[in-house]
């Protein structure tokens, strides 16, 4: 056990026994939002209110014995558990089971907090703690908070060996699975009239200039190189549901086509 320094806050665990790694590593937090239900609040509009807030703190979702566990950071869904599952398909297991009816509590926490658990996956790594080690150590007799090689918390919650959860340096935005958003993994192709959009001489450019901005000209440049919407998101931290009424407007526009 390192020498804690003075004054190091140790956090209760708000789902204490939880299974998932990440479940069971999140702190207490008071919920800014509780009792959200698909009968009155629409999700992606509560996910794009909460990125445009550049958010910082995690979603918990339950229905029945069900539950999901999601991470927030600058308001991007990071990291993910449900039951067995991580990632994107926790990710999307949260959507499910928001539509089956479930309750969505949204809790915040720190920036720095939430950058140490973005990164608890599905496994723990051989701990080797450097000098700017970010990220979260467990073992049998509870867990260290590090942020920059500094301990910043702990935590009396376990794993029964010893394992480290690295921070990725920028977290890494998750993105729907195909199940749930085929269209984000589609290719799309330019039409004439999408390489009419593209060039600054002609009155379809103007027009769609006009209705869409820098950005859409920026999108409708990445869908002619190939880029899926997903890959467009993950590398630009565009939100993926901000996407979606612009892919649907280029289908019915003419512009582009599914390959």
């Amino acid at each position: 056990m390192p020498d804690l320094p003075d004054m190091v806050p140790d956090l209760l665990p708000m789902f204490p026994g939880a299974s998932p790694f990440l479940a069971r590593f999140l702190p207490e937090s008071a919920p800014s939002h509780a009792g959200l239900s698909q009968q009155f609040c629409d999700l992606h509009g509560f996910l794009k209110f909460l990125h445009e807030q550049a958010w910082y703190g995690y979603l918990h979702a339950v229905l029945g014995e069900q539950q999901a566990f999601v991470l927030l950071f600058e308001g991007r869904t990071v990291t993910a558990a449900s039951g067995s599952v991580t990632g994107e398909q926790a990710l999307g297991e949260l959507l499910s089971l928001y539509e089956q009816g479930a309750q969505l509590s949204a809790h915040p926490l720190s920036a720095e907090l939430a950058h140490v658990l973005s990164g608890i996956g599905s496994r723990a790594w051989k701990f080797n703690l450097t000098e700017d080690f970010t990220g979260l150590h467990a073992r049998p007799g509870g867990a260290i908070f590090y942020a920059r090689g500094e301990i910043m918390a702990t935590m009396p919650a376990t794993l029964p060996y010893e394992g480290a959860f690295p921070a990725p340096l920028r977290p890494q935005t998750l993105i729907l699975p195909r199940s749930l958003a085929g269209w984000a993994h589609h290719h799309y192709t330019l039409t004439l009239r999408g390489k009419d959009a593209m060039n600054a001489i002609t009155s379809v450019h103007q027009a769609f200039r006009a209705k869409h901005g820098q950005p859409g000209l920026t999108f409708m440049r990445a869908l002619s190189e190939d880029l899926s919407p997903a890959e467009y998101a993950m590398r630009t931290d565009v939100a993926l549901h901000d996407l979606e009424p612009l892919v649907q407007d280029f289908l019915q526009s003419g512009f582009v086509r599914e390959h």
